[in-house]
């Protein structure tokens, strides 16, 4: 997730915090709860809008969010993370995790916007969204990664359609496709799986979208170009809802699936995404009781946490971490409007001192207050990778063995990664050796943000006086910009950006999925393509870092017979590539909200799309209070285990 929203538009937690809360999905509804709502109100950002309706294509938050509840996987989570059957109904892998039996159930049905029937949901309809995924003229290439290094045949699948090119390869029904790629329909109701080795952790790819399937029959139906741009009045639904509302800007409508297999399932009548221009005014809208829950702004939870009469003050609710990792993704091949190379800025950024500068030198407290003013230091981030995704085979978190290469350790009393004297070291070093290259000071640094919105430039200006207050005005000068509707065309694909803010939650349960992100030379790299353009990097001793940080990715990756030793490989390449500047780890979600949604209730896991199901959910007519939330997380914390 998938970059928020696997997928990804600009990433700030105070922009998700009630899509986060959304997502829940018990293992059994609670039936001793009282009465709930009936129908779930929410909302979205105009800047996150959807961009495709095809599931199997998306990459945002924004979209998976909304898709996940429109389409049954495999597999779907619980609240504490375990995988638990969905079409599905078991699994199993005879040799350790080469080959692996999926067992479908009977009676599921794909239907149509409306919730009218159109057929039954079999194994081969896996076939072809695994076929969609890896056709090179039906979903560009979206989503391929994943499957290209699990599956046997996938990635050679792929670069056959690459070199058939985008027409020829639209016209490819299965034939090709069962004669290449490891995955095979004896039955109806039987999917199998051949991977390029013993890949233990595959499973807990079936809980993401490149493994979602698609109806042959709606492909015949409306066709190839049709799908590849379909609308929500076209496709066909085999999840708890259907999207029978769609106005571009304005508003969504999902409604329960009269069809769906599960009746146990409690499912909302509708849920309602309201589509604002920030945070501000959907906290107008939920104070004229128009949502069903809020996250809060700096500015507003300073003014309800301070007032003990404020008629919010009991309500006030700090929300559990979300999957989502958050890092400074800085881009070292920047542009400047007129599209000629920003040399100034690729070459200050290119020097090992000043990304080192940036890395060390800086208190980001202040900017952590934006998420969580009350308790900013508990949002800290160390590592890229998220916290809670793998342990090992002793039981130790996976960032764990990261911190302890990088030596520290977060602290609720001071912000640890701040060194004011080594800094100013790297700045001194910095400058010297930038200066006789040629590079004027202050260095600018161009940051965008949605215009009119103002959570994104108040949260700005705290950037802008960080940066600029730990760092000293005469070694860089932080410009806020805008853009009009769109981050990736106005901003990302010119390359206008000296740095971004982005979150990334894994796609599946291993360390491969953030760092295979970042990585040079892999089509399949997002960041390492679509934000930092590390690929295009030309100063040598920059590039042999890349180089160095890229074989070490690739070396632990192909460790498959000893998890620790993956694991440990892993470890060592994060810590060298956030030691080297290439990415500095910024901040974990940790928000405050005001909700009628119990989030222990809800689908938690640090990977792949089913956190943000609307199945399930135990919610209240009135607000939670802070002390009901304390007893809700009691509750949940004595199920750990069980």
């Amino acid at each position: 997730m998938k970059r928020l929203n696997k997928a990804l538009v600009l990433l700030m937690s105070l922009l998700m915090v009630v899509g986060a809360l959304a997502g829940c999905t018990p293992k059994e509804p609670d039936k001793k709860t009282a009465e709930g709502l009936e129908d779930w109100r929410t909302w979205q950002t105009v800047a996150g809008e959807m961009e495709t309706f095809v599931f199997q294509k998306s990459q945002s938050a924004s979209e998976l969010d909304i898709l996940s509840n429109c389409f049954d996987l495999l597999t779907t989570n619980d609240p504490y993370g375990t995988l638990i059957p969905a079409v599905a109904e078991k699994w199993e892998t005879p040799d350790g995790g080469k080959n692996w039996v999926f067992h479908l159930r009977k009676g599921v049905k794909w239907v149509d916007y409306k919730g009218e029937e159109k057929a039954e949901v079999i194994a081969e309809d896996f076939l072809w969204g695994l076929e969609s995924v890896h056709n090179f003229g039906k979903n560009d290439a979206a989503n391929i990664s994943m499957p290209s290094e699990l599956i046997a045949g996938a990635e050679e699948y792929y670069e056959y359609t690459k070199e058939l090119g985008e027409e020829e390869s639209k016209k490819l029904d299965l034939t090709k496709f069962k004669e290449m790629v490891g995955i095979a329909a004896p039955d109806d109701y039987t999917l199998t799986f051949e991977c390029l080795d013993a890949f233990p952790y595959f499973e807990t790819v079936t809980v993401y979208n490149c493994l979602a399937p698609i109806s042959g029959k709606l492909l015949e139906e409306i066709g190839v170009d049709t799908y590849k741009a379909v609308t929500f009045d076209k496709l066909w639904y085999n999840g708890p809802y259907t999207i029978t509302t769609f106005v571009h800007g304005n508003e969504k409508v999902l409604t329960k699936n009269p069809l769906y297999w599960d009746k146990t399932a409690k499912v909302f009548n509708t849920v309602t995404i309201k589509m604002i221009e920030s945070s501000d005014n959907a906290f107008q809208m939920f104070q004229a009781g128009e949502l069903d829950a809020i996250g809060l702004t700096e500015a507003n939870l300073q003014t309800i946490y301070r007032d003990k009469d404020h008629k919010y003050h009991n309500n006030l609710v700090e929300n559990r971490p979300t999957k989502y990792s958050y890092q400074v993704h800085i881009n070292f091949d920047k542009k400047m409007a007129d599209g000629k190379p920003d040399k100034n800025w690729n070459t200050a950024i290119a020097n090992a001192a000043f990304r080192k500068c940036l890395y060390i030198g800086i208190d980001w407290t202040n900017y952590l207050a934006r998420t969580n003013a009350i308790n900013p230091l508990k949002c800290t981030n160390l590592c890229y990778t998220a916290a809670n995704l793998v342990t090992t085979s002793d039981g130790r978190d996976y960032t764990d063995l990261v911190m302890d290469r990088l030596g520290m350790r977060p602290s609720e009393d001071k912000y640890v990664r701040y060194d004011a004297e080594k800094g100013a070291q790297y700045k001194k070093q910095a400058m010297d050796e930038l200066k006789a290259k040629g590079v004027t000071f202050p260095v600018e640094f161009d940051y965008y943000i949605a215009g009119g919105n103002q959570t994104a430039l108040d949260s700005a200006t705290v950037l802008k006086d960080v940066f600029e207050k730990n760092l000293g005005a005469d070694f860089i000068k932080f410009n806020i910009k805008t853009f009009v509707s769109s981050y990736a065309q106005e901003v990302r694909n010119p390359q206008l950006q000296s740095i971004n803010i982005n979150g990334w939650g894994a796609d599946f349960g291993d360390p491969i999925n953030f760092l295979g992100q970042e990585i040079i030379g892999d089509d399949n790299a997002f960041y390492a393509n679509a934000y930092s353009n590390a690929n295009n990097i030309t100063d040598p001793e920059f590039k042999a870092v890349y180089e160095e940080f890229t074989r070490m990715v690739n070396e632990a990756k192909k460790i498959n017979d000893d998890m620790d030793k993956r694991f440990e490989a892993f470890a060592d390449a994060e810590a060298y590539m956030i030691e080297n500047g290439l990415v500095i780890p910024l901040y974990n979600s940790i928000t405050w909200s005001l909700t009628r949604m119990n989030a222990y209730s809800r689908i938690y896991c640090a990977y792949g799309t089913q956190g943000a199901r609307w199945v399930n959910c135990e919610t209240s007519k009135e607000l939670y209070t802070t002390e009901q939330y304390e007893e809700l997380k009691r509750i949940y914390e004595q199920g750990q285990g069980k």
